[in-house]
């Protein structure tokens, strides 16, 4: 029963990791496109609903596609030529983010060898100093603030210096790394776990980070609010082996900041699931971003007369989990018991 629901080179950080959150501004087009879009302290963004959506931008000139999608691999117009190119002006086929970064993506590793590793020493150096960052693009400098890699000082940006240094002379090209409210500890931390890997297996991973960044970009362009995706959720009573009927579950958005707050409660049905089908569904309320499942656990148990400590070991559970994909189904499943609980992403 539901109580409630509420409604030719590569786009990448500056700095060489990115946040995808920041406003755009197509720089290797010479023009800015003020792509409006809200963005937390810690780094969430969200479009505006100025931006078009997929289908929109569709039906525009093969020039406005380009305009629009030239700053997506940083400093490479070139991949939105060729997409428009090998589109021959039909884009029937296109209806979804998804598909649109799939095609861009296909652009990409599509291209030679040589043009893959051109993209990737495109990137601005990591130790770029803060009174640098104007030689930036606007994505760069945002995305560095953010990770606060501006604050080290002493042995640990002597220590960064040096795995930075290392990092370019072993690979030929700088150190990237695309994460969401990323800090700057989990830079540190890629680059020193990144540094020992082979030649052939680093340009791989490196390109697989190119493809996060563009695709975080690419969804602060564009409007979703068209999307398909929903969120849907099934507990399991693992110490009575039947489905957890009557607990109450809370869902909240943490992110991004100013559509925090509690999204609805709800209580499964006899079957373990939410009841009236999705918690969440369409771009509207499905958007991107981080959420919690709080999951009453022990006062499911309790109405059970299941056997529990004095102090339940597991009381309430809270279960924080991202969206990063307006089009897909996200489906949380909890396995719980008095004693442990597990979860996936599932299907």
């Amino acid at each position: 029963m539901k109580f409630t629901a509420s409604p030719r080179a590569f786009l990448v950080l500056a700095t060489s990791f990115v946040l995808l959150s920041s406003s755009f501004s197509v720089a290797s087009l010479g023009t800015t496109m003020a792509s409006k879009q809200s963005c937390s302290p810690a780094g969430a963004c969200s479009s505006d609903a100025n931006n078009p959506s997929v289908g929109e931008l569709m039906k525009q000139s093969s020039e406005s596609i380009v305009s629009m999608l030239g700053g997506i691999y940083e400093h490479s117009v070139w991949v939105a030529e060729t997409f428009v190119q090998q589109q021959q002006g039909t884009f029937e086929d296109i209806t979804t983010v998804s598909d649109l970064a799939a095609k861009l993506k296909e652009v990409v590793d599509s291209a030679s060898q040589e043009q893959k590793l051109a993209l990737l020493q495109a990137h601005p150096d990591l130790c770029e100093k803060v009174e640098k960052m104007k030689e930036l693009t606007v994505e760069s400098q945002q995305e560095q603030s953010k990770a606060g890699l501006q604050s080290m000082e002493g042995e640990e940006l002597a220590n960064f210096k040096a795995m930075n240094a290392a990092y370019k002379e072993k690979f030929g090209f700088p150190f990237i790394l695309a994460v969401r409210n990323a800090s700057k500890n989990t830079v540190l931390s890629a680059l020193k776990g990144r540094l020992p890997n082979p030649k052939d297996q680093e340009f791989v991973t490196a390109m697989q980070q190119v493809h996060k960044i563009a695709w975080m970009r690419l969804l602060s362009k564009l409007n979703t609010d068209d999307a398909k995706g929903f969120l849907t959720c099934h507990v399991l009573d693992t110490a009575n082996g039947i489905p957890a009927a009557n607990m109450k579950i809370v869902l909240t958005r943490l992110s991004p900041e100013e559509n925090a707050g509690v999204i609805g409660e709800f209580v499964t049905n006899e079957d373990g699931r939410l009841e009236g089908g999705p918690a969440l569904k369409g771009g509207k309320e499905f958007t991107v971003g981080t959420y919690e499942w709080t999951f009453y656990a022990g006062d499911y148990f309790a109405s059970k007369g299941t056997f529990t400590s004095g102090t339940p070991f597991l009381d309430v559970i809270p279960l924080r989990f991202g969206i990063d994909n307006p089009d897909d189904h996200y489906h949380v499943p909890l396995l719980v018991s008095p004693w442990s609980f597990s979860t996936y992403r599932g299907s």
